[in-house]
């Protein structure tokens, strides 16, 4: 619980006229209590004043006599609770004696829980709702939900926390020395698959680039008795290097890391693997590359492996291939029992193709003969229907301005799709997603959730019932079940911000402006000082991520803090975030604006809308100007330290992949093409890398990376840090030892020393001497 809000210091920024220095007025000073005040409005502090909000929402299939239903966690009065949601009952009860299991669990793991604080980082429930598995420390514990009782689990613990469960759940596969195995959940009897897998060219492995993970990437059969997977060639991939910090020898990481313009990357064999003989079948085609429609990855980061689907019947697999560049797709089936592939469609660009915002938007449907397929081809999102056998267009399904972003549920037989879409409803926020329904034909197009806001769903395993909880960035949600034609069945949850808004909590101001072309609607928030004076002069923070896979402002759901925006606002700053052109969810025109000048990042749309905003709002003070974002943002604001330097006054770039030939090779090669190298020695790179603009600096520059970062390497900063020593730039470093991408214990330090480059630089004013933040353990 939040103490009461303190009256804030006064933030004045003074302006210092050029007497000597000894007649020079000492600047303003920021006290720790403003500090303390404005930590209050971090996430940690203002999750728990928010009642009701819906989180983890996990769908149970049906299960004997139990209707499918759904869990879900939220915060209550009480705690933390999980809640169980059966749509066909219209009832949402809590999950489990909440009292009774924190008794049971603290007694197992001698550690003691409380009711309203059970450790729910982790939490499953059983699909019948029976019983629950939690994780305390690492260790996974199972609870009889009935008896009330809990005991260790080591078989979720060691079978399924890194290995794929069949449909059947009687068999999960797992990698073992890079080779994959069964293990027969019943008897615990283990089956060795393939026996050729060997370091850097094993089976089913989720190790490229950066992302890695234990999990093996498969997709089992409808019949639980084969598994597709492939084999990852990385034999011939170059190296990264990282070395901790430690008293003594440091340990070296070293991984395979291809880069743009390697003449050897990540390629992958693919293969349909007979778990009962067991029996390896390998596809008749050529290696393919380490891509798909989706992500950058095979299985985006952990997810699903999207781009590969069975036939019911367990006989033939749809998948697609995508070229190095992501410029085509090839739609292909595979004979599960002989590996012949057959080439069915091929789609191909001039930039880079994507199949939807989050979810792979094409659906195999063998018994129709048929594939609905996705594509941008007339400047947005739309579904196709497409014969099998010829590979011929036989209608487009969805038409007009707006996009599908996810096909979340298809019905053959009624030949129904429902889908989530954005920007097709006239007046309204183009980033708000919705509900929708349409025939194959084209037929009957159907909004079904109608209200104004965002809404996030998620169907049933039938696709019976659509979870909807919808909301805005300032009015909190609601959540409700609705059926296949859109009715609410029943609304399960409201959002309550009561003790928020007593806390002195502050809606962002969601905010419209032109963009560079001074016609193009661009969208954003602005966050202002809870003690808000329009009498006053504030400076001015853009907290920015360029794109192009995602933008700045991020969900338009309702969050009770959007990192540390609001925060930083209550130090004396307006605070925004903008959306610009070459961000996703708009038109494909929009979203390719700057396809291969990714020094680009948005910033003539940033800059622009800046000074609308200023032009506005008299209390803007455009004079005092500053930038942050970590990542892509870390690369942006660097960017705009170096391209503006008279407007942009102060900056920090944390973790930027500053020049994207020293990152994993597909997302530049997506984003900005293959790496062409000109006569003169030049590159088609050029225009992206920071450190060739670095001597630009005027400012105040605040340069940011984890020593082990294994996302974007710290090398590429210091390139950046190269080049300014160079020209003789005075500027500033911190390296935060042993952290990696997310900078982990290190993140409150961080925060803190973002504040106070501002309030020094930005606001002219002495921050607190080494404040120090308290986030939640």
């Amino acid at each position: 619980m939040l103490p009461e809000l303190v009256a804030p210091t006064l933030l004045l920024a003074f302006g210092i006229a050029p007497l000597a220095l000894a007649q020079q007025p000492a600047p303003p000073a920021l006290t720790s209590a403003d500090y303390a005040h404005a930590e209050r409005f971090m996430p940690y502090n203002t999750a728990n004043l928010v009642y009701g909000a819906v989180e983890h929402l996990t769908w149970l299939p049906a299960q004997g006599s139990e209707p499918e239903r759904f869990w879900y966690s939220t915060m209550t009065p009480e705690g933390a609770r999980i809640m169980l949601v059966d749509p066909s009952a219209k009832s949402a009860k809590p999950a489990f004696d909440h009292t009774r299991i924190a008794a049971a669990l603290s007694k197992a793991t001698g550690q003691s829980f409380t009711a309203g604080a059970l450790p729910l980082k982790g939490f499953d429930l059983a699909p019948g709702a029976k019983t629950a598995t939690f994780q305390v420390d690492d260790h996974s514990w199972k609870c009889d939900l009935a008896s009330n009782t809990c005991a260790s689990d080591k078989q979720a613990e060691t079978w399924r926390k890194n290995a794929s469960v069949s449909p059947d759940g009687k068999r999960a596969v797992f990698i073992r020395n890079w080779n994959l195995w069964v293990r027969n959940l019943s008897t615990g009897q283990e089956t060795q698959l393939t026996t050729d897998g060997v370091k850097d060219f094993g089976y089913a492995t989720d190790n490229a680039g950066w992302s890695s993970s234990d999990n093996p990437v498969v997709v089992w059969s409808p019949d639980s008795k084969k598994v597709a997977t492939y084999q990852q060639d990385q034999r011939g991939d170059g190296e990264m290097y990282l070395v901790d910090t430690r008293i003594g020898h440091p340990h070296l990481r070293a991984w395979k890391y291809p880069l743009p313009g390697d003449a050897v990357v990540t390629t992958i064999q693919r293969v349909v693997i007979d778990v009962d003989v067991p029996r390896v079948v390998r596809f008749r085609m050529p290696p393919d590359q380490h891509r798909s429609t989706l992500c950058d990855d095979l299985a985006c980061h952990g997810g699903d492996w999207q781009d590969v689907q069975w036939s019911p019947d367990s006989a033939h697999l749809a998948f697609i291939s995508t070229s190095r560049d992501h410029k085509q797709e090839w739609l292909r089936i595979a004979d599960a029992a002989t590996g012949e592939i057959r080439d069915v469609m091929q789609e191909t660009v001039k930039t880079f193709y994507e199949s939807g915002n989050g979810k792979a938007n094409w659906k195999y449907l063998p018994q129709s003969n048929e594939v609905i397929w996705f594509s941008e081809r007339d400047n947005w999102g739309q579904l196709y229907l497409y014969a099998l056998t010829t590979g011929r267009l036989k209608n487009q399904i969805t038409r007009g301005e707006g996009n599908v972003a996810q096909m979340i549920s298809v019905d053959p037989q009624s030949r129904t799709i429902w889908f989530i879409g954005n920007g097709r409803e006239p007046g309204r926020d183009p980033y708000y997603r919705a509900l929708y329904s349409i025939r194959f034909d084209g037929s009957g197009q159907k909004l079904l959730s109608p209200e104004d806001a965002d809404h996030d769903i998620s169907a049933s395993p039938s696709g019976r019932w659509f979870a909807d909880s919808y909301s805005t960035p300032d009015r909190p949600g609601i959540s409700v079940v609705r059926d296949t034609e859109g009715h609410v069945a029943d609304t399960f949850s409201k959002t309550g911000i009561t003790k928020l808004l007593a806390a002195g909590w502050v809606p962002p101001v969601p905010f419209t402006v032109k963009a560079r072309d001074g016609v193009t609607d661009l969208y954003g928030l602005m966050f202002k000082p809870s003690h808000f004076d329009p009498s006053r002069k504030y400076p001015i923070v853009n907290h920015i991520y360029p794109g192009p896979q995602t933008g700045s402002v991020g969900t338009r759901s309702f969050r009770a803090s959007r990192g540390d925006c609001q925060a930083l606002a209550e130090l004396g700053f307006i605070v925004i975030e903008l959306d610009g052109m070459g961000t996703p969810w708009r038109s494909k025109k929009f979203h390719e604006t700057w396809y291969g000048n990714m020094g680009d990042n948005t910033l003539p749309d940033q800059i622009t809308g800046m000074k609308q905003l200023a032009q506005r709002y008299p209390w803007i003070d455009l004079s005092r100007a500053g930038i942050y974002g970590h990542s892509g943002g870390g690369n942006a604001t660097a960017d705009a330290m170096f391209q503006y330097p008279d407007f942009f006054k102060a900056g920090i770039a944390e973790s930027g992949n500053h020049d994207n030939r020293e990152y994993e090779d597909d997302w530049g090669e997506k984003w900005i093409g293959l790496l062409d190298t000109h006569p003169d020695g030049t590159t088609n790179y050029d225009n992206q890398a920071n450190e060739n603009i670095a001597k630009n600096l005027k400012g105040h520059l605040l340069l940011a990376h984890g020593t082990m970062d294994n996302n974007v390497p710290p090398y590429s900063t210091l390139l950046v840090v190269d080049a300014l020593i160079r020209a003789n730039k005075d500027f500033d470093l911190l390296l935060l030892p042993n952290q990696k991408h997310g900078y982990g214990p290190d993140t409150a330090y961080m925060t803190r020393r973002r504040w106070d480059y501002f309030v020094r630089y930005l606001m002219g004013a002495e921050p607190p001497f080494e404040y120090e933040m308290h986030p939640e353990p």
